[in-house]
């Protein structure tokens, strides 16, 4: 029971800790999207989905939630922001080449209709996307892969 009691008391002692490190945030002054609405053309369906389930981690400014406070959820959630980005931000549509957006825009057709966008950990907390929903997410993303007919 002593080894027991010495164990909580280190872990409480480092999720106290842990609260004192903040990972950096993706807080840039506004989200610009701009570049990449104009030359997608989403619907204000498709915007909605987009501000509501992606932007968040797929763009230059994440609005946190509450619990984006607390450690240890903060570093899981700064994870997925960086991650997210990394794979494809809207924020730097401009400085990509044709190529790359209609690669991005085919891996996210692919993400949704595999289930794995969004996460199931975001679905959780901020709700999945419908059928419906996926199914005019995917055919906006086909319609504006037109764009960069690469064959």
């Amino acid at each position: 029971m002593k080894t027991f009691k010495k164990i909580l008391i280190v872990l409480l002692i480092a999720l106290i800790g842990l609260q004192f490190y903040r990972p950096e945030k993706n807080d840039a002054t506004y989200r610009d999207v701009a570049a990449f609405e104009t030359e997608t053309k989403p619907t204000a369906e498709i915007k909605t989905i987009l501000e509501s389930k992606c932007y968040d981690c797929h763009s230059n400014k994440t609005e946190y939630p509450w619990y984006a406070e607390i450690s240890p959820v903060s570093l899981l959630i700064a994870d997925h922001v960086e991650e997210g980005n990394e794979h494809f931000n809207v924020s730097a549509w401009d400085s990509y080449t044709d190529k790359k957006k209609d690669h991005k825009l085919d891996e996210l057709i692919e993400e949704v209709e595999e289930g794995e966008m969004p996460e199931s950990g975001y679905a959780l907390l901020h709700g999945d996307i419908s059928e419906e929903e996926k199914e005019a997410l995917m055919a906006w993303a086909k319609k504006a892969r037109e764009n960069y007919d690469l064959q």
